[in-house]
């Protein structure tokens, strides 16, 4: 098997923009709210409105990402290998830590008082259906796991799909990634309204988008690395300057803003994010060494465990930086990652020491995959 080192890459960059989206969330949560941002925004100063757009906007690359790395690693299913054994795989890589973490987050924050015994009962009582209160960075979790279970009804169409098959289905992906904007100006359209929520193009929309893209990068894509490098940087800066500005432009300092008004160009499955994303990835396949350096490979291997646990070390961090030191938000932002990135590097690291107890935070061996595509192109 292959390593793919610019994997490892990928996912420590993922990894960490999930934290410096959450650190920029504490900006414009609005008056009453406990930590990060809900329904409801509120922007203090003209300082917050930039670097939350600058910061949170650029980052919103991280969730596609992680989805990009997953299907890039699994699809096509292995030749012979069967939907019961794919699964089987699947649920034990990453269910247990999920689960112990949905019960960690149900019940420790009760130490604190972060959460009374009420609330941390009915969450316990709603664990099958959703994520805790305090856990919403777990939402991902449910659409990771419904691409999982697509797998393998997907597999068989791209092992055989043609490139130009692919890139049709991608185009479609595209029209619909238009849909957020499309509502904002024209209300429901394709057959959208109260009763129907599956519009003309559902079925080709949503994170099933990026797992076809990866699926395409790997097996057909064999451009150059400089084509890729140059297609790669367009992308990334346009996507990049759409993503900061449909927030910056709303998020007017001293204003009641509802959130998904406010977010329309943050969703994960717009074309800006898309553009953001594909950049991103592209970029990323022009790393051609053969070995990751020892730290890269070892974060990455621990990224599932450091993700599942930093909302436990981000609320320490910013009433550090956002409270106690007070920094402008330019400065206060990035110091909440970071701070909080390496403290799970090392939680992360110190528990998958302890024997048996690896899998409480989803520790894995580093990515290996066979492939074609832009894998090996140099030129």
């Amino acid at each position: 098997m292959k390593r793919i080192v610019f994997l490892d890459y990928v996912r420590v960059f993922a990894c960490f923009l999930v934290m410096l989206v959450h650190a920029s969330e504490n900006y414009y949560g609005a008056p009453g709210s406990t930590d990060m941002a809900g329904p409801q925004s509120f922007l203090l100063t003209e300082a917050d409105r930039l670097w939350v757009s600058v910061y949170d906007g650029f980052s919103r690359m991280a969730v596609p990402l992680f989805m990009i790395v997953s299907a890039f690693l699994l699809v096509p299913m292995r030749e012979g290998q069967g939907a019961v054994d794919f699964y089987r795989r699947r649920a034990a890589r990453i269910l247990p830590a999920f689960v112990l973490f949905m019960v960690v987050y149900s019940t420790v924050p009760c130490l604190w008082g972060q959460i009374d015994m009420e609330t941390s009962l009915r969450d316990l009582w709603h664990l099958p259906l959703n994520f805790p209160t305090l856990a919403g960075h777990l939402w991902f979790m449910y659409p990771l796991i419904s691409l999982y279970l697509f797998i393998p009804v997907i597999s068989p169409w791209l092992a055989k799909a043609k490139a130009s098959e692919e890139r049709f289905f991608f185009g479609l992906f595209l029209i619909s990634t238009c849909m957020p904007y499309l509502n904002r100006f024209f209300g429901e359209i394709w057959g959208e309204c109260f009763w129907n929520d599956f519009h003309l193009l559902w079925y080709f929309s949503g994170y099933l988008g990026y797992l076809v893209v990866a699926h395409y990068i790997r097996v057909h894509l064999d451009w150059a690395k400089t084509k890729r490098v140059v297609v790669g940087s367009v992308l990334v800066a346009v996507g990049a300057v759409w993503t900061i500005l449909s927030f910056y432009l709303q998020a007017v300092p001293g204003q009641l803003h509802s959130t998904p008004v406010l977010e329309l160009g943050w969703s994960f499955c717009t074309i800006n994010c898309v553009m953001l994303t594909c950049g991103a990835f592209l970029l990323f396949t022009c790393i051609e060494k053969t070995k990751a350096p020892k730290l890269v490979a070892e974060l990455s291997n621990m990224s599932y465990g450091m993700y599942l646990m930093h909302i436990l070390w981000l609320g320490l961090w910013v009433g550090v930086f956002k409270g106690r030191l007070a920094l402008p938000t330019v400065a206060a932002i990035p110091a909440i990652a970071c701070a909080t990135f390496v403290c799970c590097f090392v939680s992360t690291k110190l528990v998958s020491a302890i024997p048996f107890c690896a899998w409480m935070v989803g520790v894995q061996k580093p990515c290996d995959v066979t492939g074609k595509g832009v894998i090996g192109k140099t030129a």
